[in-house]
Protein backbone atom coordinates (compact mmCIF):
# COMPACT_ATOMS: atom_id res chain seq x y z
CA UNK A 1 0.00 0.00 0.00
CA UNK A 2 1.10 3.14 -0.56
CA UNK A 3 -0.01 6.53 0.94
CA UNK A 4 -0.09 9.75 -1.39
CA UNK A 5 -0.90 12.97 0.46
CA UNK A 6 -2.12 16.31 -1.26
CA UNK A 7 -3.17 20.14 0.25
CA UNK A 8 -6.91 19.92 -0.63
CA UNK A 9 -9.65 18.02 -1.28
CA UNK A 10 -9.76 18.74 -5.05
CA UNK A 11 -6.48 18.29 -5.60
CA UNK A 12 -6.60 14.82 -3.67
CA UNK A 13 -9.90 14.07 -5.91
CA UNK A 14 -7.75 14.80 -8.98
CA UNK A 15 -4.65 12.88 -8.61
CA UNK A 16 -6.66 9.91 -7.87
CA UNK A 17 -8.82 10.10 -10.96
CA UNK A 18 -5.64 10.76 -12.86
CA UNK A 19 -4.24 7.78 -11.41
CA UNK A 20 -7.21 5.56 -11.59
CA UNK A 21 -7.26 6.64 -15.43
CA UNK A 22 -4.21 5.18 -15.80
CA UNK A 23 -4.36 2.10 -15.11
CA UNK A 24 -7.67 1.96 -16.96
CA UNK A 25 -5.99 3.13 -19.90
CA UNK A 26 -3.25 0.39 -19.42
CA UNK A 27 -5.62 -2.46 -18.83
CA UNK A 28 -7.15 -1.79 -22.05
CA UNK A 29 -4.34 -1.65 -24.14
CA UNK A 30 -3.36 -4.87 -22.63
CA UNK A 31 -6.00 -6.91 -23.01
CA UNK A 32 -8.84 -4.92 -24.94
CA UNK A 33 -10.86 -4.30 -22.01
CA UNK A 34 -11.15 -3.62 -17.92
CA UNK A 35 -13.34 -4.40 -15.31
CA UNK A 36 -13.60 -2.27 -12.34
CA UNK A 37 -15.91 -2.01 -9.08
CA UNK A 38 -16.80 1.88 -8.22
CA UNK A 39 -17.84 3.35 -4.28
CA UNK A 40 -20.14 5.95 -4.47
CA UNK A 41 -21.05 8.23 -1.28
CA UNK A 42 -19.75 12.50 -0.53
CA UNK A 43 -16.20 11.73 -0.85
CA UNK A 44 -16.32 10.33 -4.14
CA UNK A 45 -17.79 12.86 -5.78
CA UNK A 46 -15.18 14.95 -6.65
CA UNK A 47 -13.52 11.85 -8.32
CA UNK A 48 -15.85 10.94 -10.11
CA UNK A 49 -16.13 14.54 -12.14
CA UNK A 50 -12.45 14.48 -12.60
CA UNK A 51 -12.36 10.50 -13.56
CA UNK A 52 -15.06 11.46 -16.42
CA UNK A 53 -14.26 14.89 -17.07
CA UNK A 54 -9.88 14.24 -17.72
CA UNK A 55 -9.56 10.59 -17.41
CA UNK A 56 -9.87 10.03 -21.56
CA UNK A 57 -11.24 6.29 -21.00
CA UNK A 58 -12.56 4.74 -23.71
CA UNK A 59 -15.33 3.32 -20.71
CA UNK A 60 -17.35 1.38 -24.30
CA UNK A 61 -14.14 -1.57 -23.46
CA UNK A 62 -15.26 -1.85 -19.50
CA UNK A 63 -17.36 -3.37 -17.51
CA UNK A 64 -18.54 -1.92 -14.05
CA UNK A 65 -19.78 -3.76 -10.58
CA UNK A 66 -21.57 -1.85 -7.99
CA UNK A 67 -20.11 -1.76 -4.48
CA UNK A 68 -22.91 -2.04 -2.26
CA UNK A 69 -26.23 -1.03 -1.57
CA UNK A 70 -29.00 -0.50 1.02
CA UNK A 71 -31.26 -3.78 1.13
CA UNK A 72 -35.14 -1.80 1.06
CA UNK A 73 -34.49 1.06 -0.60
CA UNK A 74 -36.15 2.10 -3.77
CA UNK A 75 -34.13 3.72 -6.31
CA UNK A 76 -35.81 6.27 -6.14
CA UNK A 77 -34.94 7.25 -3.11
CA UNK A 78 -32.02 10.05 -2.75
CA UNK A 79 -30.05 7.83 -0.93
CA UNK A 80 -30.02 5.19 -3.33
CA UNK A 81 -26.53 4.31 -4.42
CA UNK A 82 -27.84 3.20 -8.25
CA UNK A 83 -29.75 6.46 -8.00
CA UNK A 84 -26.29 8.16 -7.35
CA UNK A 85 -24.29 6.44 -9.91
CA UNK A 86 -26.65 6.48 -13.04
CA UNK A 87 -27.09 9.96 -12.79
CA UNK A 88 -23.44 11.31 -11.54
CA UNK A 89 -21.57 8.36 -13.04
CA UNK A 90 -23.13 6.18 -15.80
CA UNK A 91 -25.18 8.72 -17.89
CA UNK A 92 -22.09 10.92 -18.06
CA UNK A 93 -19.73 8.30 -18.83
CA UNK A 94 -21.49 7.26 -21.35
CA UNK A 95 -21.51 3.70 -23.31
CA UNK A 96 -19.90 1.37 -20.73
CA UNK A 97 -20.06 -2.03 -22.10
CA UNK A 98 -21.65 -3.65 -18.54
CA UNK A 99 -23.00 -2.34 -15.83
CA UNK A 100 -23.24 -4.43 -13.03
CA UNK A 101 -26.18 -3.16 -10.18
CA UNK A 102 -27.23 -4.28 -7.19
CA UNK A 103 -30.75 -4.25 -6.73
CA UNK A 104 -31.02 -3.78 -2.90
CA UNK A 105 -34.99 -3.77 -3.06
CA UNK A 106 -36.02 -7.18 -4.09
CA UNK A 107 -37.79 -9.28 -2.31
CA UNK A 108 -34.93 -12.10 -1.67
CA UNK A 109 -31.68 -10.22 -1.18
CA UNK A 110 -29.69 -13.28 -0.83
CA UNK A 111 -30.51 -14.39 -4.39
CA UNK A 112 -29.45 -11.62 -5.58
CA UNK A 113 -26.27 -11.84 -3.47
CA UNK A 114 -26.49 -15.41 -5.44
CA UNK A 115 -26.97 -13.69 -8.71
CA UNK A 116 -24.29 -11.42 -8.54
CA UNK A 117 -21.22 -13.56 -7.54
CA UNK A 118 -22.53 -15.94 -10.17
CA UNK A 119 -21.54 -13.57 -12.84
CA UNK A 120 -17.86 -11.84 -10.89
CA UNK A 121 -16.85 -15.84 -10.47
CA UNK A 122 -15.66 -15.39 -14.67
CA UNK A 123 -14.61 -11.69 -13.85
CA UNK A 124 -10.81 -10.37 -12.43
CA UNK A 125 -11.67 -7.25 -11.19
CA UNK A 126 -8.67 -5.04 -12.57
CA UNK A 127 -9.47 -1.86 -10.31
CA UNK A 128 -11.55 -1.19 -7.44
CA UNK A 129 -12.44 2.83 -6.36
CA UNK A 130 -13.08 2.66 -2.61
CA UNK A 131 -13.13 4.81 -0.06
CA UNK A 132 -13.57 4.31 3.90
CA UNK A 133 -15.92 5.19 6.46
CA UNK A 134 -16.08 7.45 9.65
CA UNK A 135 -16.00 3.97 11.47
CA UNK A 136 -13.06 2.60 8.99
CA UNK A 137 -15.38 0.40 7.25
CA UNK A 138 -15.03 -0.89 3.84
CA UNK A 139 -17.44 -0.79 1.44
CA UNK A 140 -20.63 -1.65 4.38
CA UNK A 141 -18.22 -4.34 6.25
CA UNK A 142 -18.59 -2.42 9.32
CA UNK A 143 -16.78 -3.67 12.42
CA UNK A 144 -15.77 -6.31 13.04
CA UNK A 145 -15.55 -7.64 9.36
CA UNK A 146 -15.21 -10.57 8.34
CA UNK A 147 -12.03 -11.03 6.68
CA UNK A 148 -12.12 -14.63 6.12
CA UNK A 149 -15.81 -14.62 4.26
CA UNK A 150 -15.25 -15.74 0.58
CA UNK A 151 -18.59 -15.19 -1.19
CA UNK A 152 -17.89 -11.85 -3.46
CA UNK A 153 -21.44 -10.42 -2.58
CA UNK A 154 -22.83 -10.86 0.68
CA UNK A 155 -25.35 -9.40 3.37
CA UNK A 156 -24.05 -7.43 6.33
CA UNK A 157 -25.74 -5.22 9.14
CA UNK A 158 -25.07 -1.53 9.37
CA UNK A 159 -23.65 -0.19 12.89
CA UNK A 160 -24.98 2.74 14.54
CA UNK A 161 -21.82 4.78 13.90
CA UNK A 162 -22.18 4.11 9.71
CA UNK A 163 -25.75 4.66 10.10
CA UNK A 164 -25.48 8.03 12.03
CA UNK A 165 -22.54 8.95 9.36
CA UNK A 166 -25.61 8.84 6.64
CA UNK A 167 -27.55 11.09 8.64
CA UNK A 168 -24.96 13.36 8.89
CA UNK A 169 -24.03 13.55 4.96
CA UNK A 170 -27.75 14.51 4.37
CA UNK A 171 -29.05 10.95 2.70
CA UNK A 172 -31.50 10.83 5.39
CA UNK A 173 -34.07 12.69 7.63
CA UNK A 174 -33.51 10.78 10.40
CA UNK A 175 -31.35 7.77 12.28
CA UNK A 176 -34.52 5.76 11.91
CA UNK A 177 -34.57 5.71 7.98
CA UNK A 178 -31.58 4.36 7.82
CA UNK A 179 -31.34 0.97 6.41
CA UNK A 180 -30.09 -1.77 8.87
CA UNK A 181 -28.55 -3.96 6.26
CA UNK A 182 -27.21 -3.97 2.60
CA UNK A 183 -25.55 -6.36 0.25
CA UNK A 184 -21.71 -5.38 0.24
CA UNK A 185 -18.85 -6.47 -1.51
CA UNK A 186 -16.96 -8.59 0.93
CA UNK A 187 -13.50 -7.66 2.06
CA UNK A 188 -12.07 -10.88 0.28
CA UNK A 189 -13.30 -10.35 -3.09
CA UNK A 190 -11.71 -6.12 -3.02
CA UNK A 191 -8.70 -7.52 -1.98
CA UNK A 192 -9.06 -9.99 -4.91
CA UNK A 193 -8.67 -6.44 -7.18
CA UNK A 194 -5.67 -6.28 -9.11
CA UNK A 195 -5.52 -2.44 -8.15
CA UNK A 196 -6.98 -0.64 -5.55
CA UNK A 197 -7.49 3.16 -5.46
CA UNK A 198 -8.75 4.55 -1.91
CA UNK A 199 -9.80 7.65 -1.62
CA UNK A 200 -10.20 9.42 1.90
CA UNK A 201 -10.86 13.15 1.65
CA UNK A 202 -12.15 15.60 4.57
CA UNK A 203 -11.54 15.70 8.39
CA UNK A 204 -14.37 13.68 9.55
CA UNK A 205 -12.25 10.52 8.34
CA UNK A 206 -9.16 11.70 10.14
CA UNK A 207 -10.05 9.28 13.36
CA UNK A 208 -10.98 6.50 10.69
CA UNK A 209 -7.28 6.86 8.94
CA UNK A 210 -5.65 7.11 11.70
CA UNK A 211 -7.23 3.93 13.63
CA UNK A 212 -7.05 2.46 10.14
CA UNK A 213 -3.71 3.36 8.71
CA UNK A 214 -1.51 5.13 11.86
CA UNK A 215 -0.06 1.67 13.03
CA UNK A 216 1.14 -1.60 11.49
CA UNK A 217 -1.73 -3.27 12.87
CA UNK A 218 -4.22 -4.84 10.82
CA UNK A 219 -7.69 -5.64 12.68
CA UNK A 220 -11.24 -6.58 12.15
CA UNK A 221 -12.30 -3.92 14.47
CA UNK A 222 -10.78 -1.32 11.78
CA UNK A 223 -11.63 -2.79 8.80
CA UNK A 224 -9.64 -0.48 6.25
CA UNK A 225 -6.59 -1.82 7.93
CA UNK A 226 -6.76 -4.79 5.38
CA UNK A 227 -5.65 -2.82 2.73
CA UNK A 228 -2.03 -2.20 3.96
CA UNK A 229 -1.72 -5.79 2.77
CA UNK A 230 -2.62 -5.12 -1.02
CA UNK A 231 0.89 -4.33 -2.78
CA UNK A 232 -1.42 -2.46 -5.53
CA UNK A 233 -3.24 -0.16 -2.83
CA UNK A 234 -3.03 3.58 -3.58
CA UNK A 235 -4.16 5.66 -0.75
CA UNK A 236 -5.25 9.00 -1.17
CA UNK A 237 -5.07 11.71 1.56
CA UNK A 238 -5.64 15.15 1.87
CA UNK A 239 -4.14 17.33 4.99
CA UNK A 240 -7.24 17.18 6.54
CA UNK A 241 -7.74 13.48 6.82
CA UNK A 242 -4.07 12.91 6.97
CA UNK A 243 -3.70 14.84 10.52
CA UNK A 244 -2.99 12.53 12.83
CA UNK A 245 -0.27 10.60 10.97
CA UNK A 246 2.90 10.97 12.15
CA UNK A 247 5.91 10.07 9.94
CA UNK A 248 6.51 7.41 11.89
CA UNK A 249 3.58 5.67 10.81
CA UNK A 250 4.08 6.63 7.78
CA UNK A 251 7.20 5.59 7.12
CA UNK A 252 6.39 1.71 8.42
CA UNK A 253 3.46 1.37 5.50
Amino acid sequence: MKINIYSNKKETSKEAALQAASILKKTIRQKGTATFVIATGVSQLDFIEHLIAEGNVDWSKTRMFHLDEYIGLLESHPASFRKYLKEKFISKAGGIKKVNLINGDVNDPQKECNRLNKILQNEIVDIAFVGIGENGHLAFNDPPANFEIEDPFIIVNLDNQCRKQQVGEGWFNSFEEVPRQAISMSIKQIMKSKNIICIIPGKRKAQAVKDCFGTDKISPLYPSSILKKHKNCFVFLDFDSAKYLSKISLDKI
